[in-house]
């Protein structure tokens, strides 16, 4: 990871005549010189970053504080310095916060009183820059959100976002597969390394998938199946078949984490998690800045996420083939949730424990009808149409998946209803003008990978 950096944060929401504070607590920025960010039309009274002039690593410090003491503040130093007091809360270390996942479980955490690091080498953005993408909503840049490490702030939990996480992209060509495993496996590597040398008991919360399992002709359970042959009894890892290098990416981690729990009596669980929608949690929707991003094209969008953005821009809606995959589903403000959960409640040392995390599931083809349904109560003249399917995958298959457990913590899973799809599709509408339609349709073939780099044209 590159360029890691440390700040401790907190916001003053202002309401009326009271005043409520919002912890985002040990996030991490990198800033050429000091700013004030400041408008009358934020939630947020007064956030201030204070950054090294040389474009140094440095601690940053945005506190909340009153009126009388901004007053106060601004007359003596222009600034308000924090507590030397020592944090007697939770730390957590979000890797891969700039992204979509890990940047709303960032904001979520923060608000739940943890203290957080970010660590994020913004790689994901570059992605964009390569194939010339962008977000739905228009995020804010780096310097304007946050990152750390391991060794000086010490985490009590580690959850692991810091994974390219695009199946499509990992098939464009032999360098972008190659990559995939390389900062996906080397790098989860690397982080059960640095738990074990600065860390030892340090909670890992890893973001699986549910795709490792494949589509198997049986039911699916939460990571361990018991099996009898030939008179003997084992519980064993479930069996893995996963689709694309970057699912393969996703088993060799979950394999090199179930060996360091066995040999070094590291505590880790492993979300498998479903496919995401949505893009408000309680937390992004404070601040535009906070805004989360909101993929549809065809690389890194998602099923229903890129449904909403064609039925809002007139395109039909693309399924891939006969449109019978199924998988799980879950929405962006559950996500949050699950992580919050897993890190509330650690497994003992040694112990791998493996969550199914998916609240739903759906084929495409309900996916498609459920947005055409709540597209035409909206006036949209929603339409689908089959594509070929650039996966090599079943389009017909048994898929029944046991996701017991985080309900089992507590989980309150927010379902997908007609309401939320309105609210999908109306935030789709909001930022219409922002789709670029040459992005929608597919454009990588699992099938025509090839060796040589591949430039995606837009």
């Amino acid at each position: 990871m590159a360029h890691l950096l440390s700040t401790s944060c907190s916001l003053k929401i202002s309401s009326g005549h009271k005043s409520y504070h919002q912890p985002l607590n040990r996030v991490q920025i990198a800033l050429p010189t000091s700013f004030t960010f400041q408008t009358s039309k934020s939630a947020f009274k007064r956030l201030v970053f204070q950054g090294d002039s040389r474009g140094k690593c440095c601690k940053v410090q945005a506190n909340a504080v009153s009126a009388s003491q901004e007053v106060s503040a601004q007359s003596n130093s222009g600034t308000h310095q924090s507590s030397n007091k020592p944090s007697k809360h939770q730390r957590v270390m979000v890797i891969g916060g700039d992204g979509y996942c890990g940047w709303a479980t960032a904001l979520h955490l923060s608000k739940k009183d943890y203290d957080v690091a970010i660590v994020d080498n913004l790689v994901r953005r570059l992605f964009d820059h390569q194939l010339g993408l962008d977000s739905l909503t228009p995020i804010s840049s780096i310097h304007n959100r946050i990152r750390y490490t391991v060794k000086s702030f010490e985490p009590d939990a580690v959850v692991h976002f810091g994974e390219q996480r695009s199946a499509p992209y990992s098939m464009i060509d032999r360098s972008r597969a190659v990559f995939t495993r390389q900062n996906n496996v080397i790098g989860t590597l690397n982080v059960l390394f640095a738990i074990k040398e600065f860390r030892e008991q340090c909670h890992l919360v890893k973001l699986g998938t549910m795709g490792e399992y494949g589509t198997p002709n049986i039911d699916i359970e939460e990571g361990y199946i018991t099996i009898t042959h030939n008179g003997r009894t084992d519980t064993l890892p479930y069996p893995k078949q996963a689709s694309s290098f970057y699912h393969l990416s996703k088993v060799h981690d979950s394999h090199n984490i179930a060996f360091t729990c066995k040999a070094w009596g590291i505590r880790a669980t492993d979300l498998n998690q479903g496919l995401v929608y949505g893009v408000r949690t309680e937390e992004t929707s404070m601040h535009e800045e906070l805004c989360n991003r909101f993929d549809y094209d065809g690389v890194f969008g998602t099923a229903l996420n890129r449904f909403c953005v064609q039925a809002a821009v007139g395109h039909p809606l693309t399924v891939y083939g006969k449109g019978g995959q199924t998988r799980g589903y879950l929405d962006i403000r559950d996500t949050v949730q699950c992580v919050e959960l897993a890190v509330a409640n650690p497994p003992q040392p040694g112990e791998f424990r493996i969550f199914n995390q998916f609240t739903e599931q759906f084929s495409v083809n309900q996916l498609a009808a459920l947005v055409t349904k709540a597209g035409e109560k909206l006036g949209l003249d929603v339409r689908t149409k089959s594509v070929p399917n650039p996966r090599v995958e079943a389009e017909e298959h048994h898929y029944n998946a046991k996701h017991t457990k985080l309900i089992e913590l507590g989980l309150q899973p927010h379902l997908l209803s007609d309401s939320l799809l309105d609210s999908l599709l109306n935030f789709a509408i909001k930022f219409k003008d922002r789709v670029d339609e040459k992005q929608i349709m597919p454009n990588v073939s699992w099938r025509k990978i090839g060796v040589k780099p591949k430039t995606v044209k837009a």
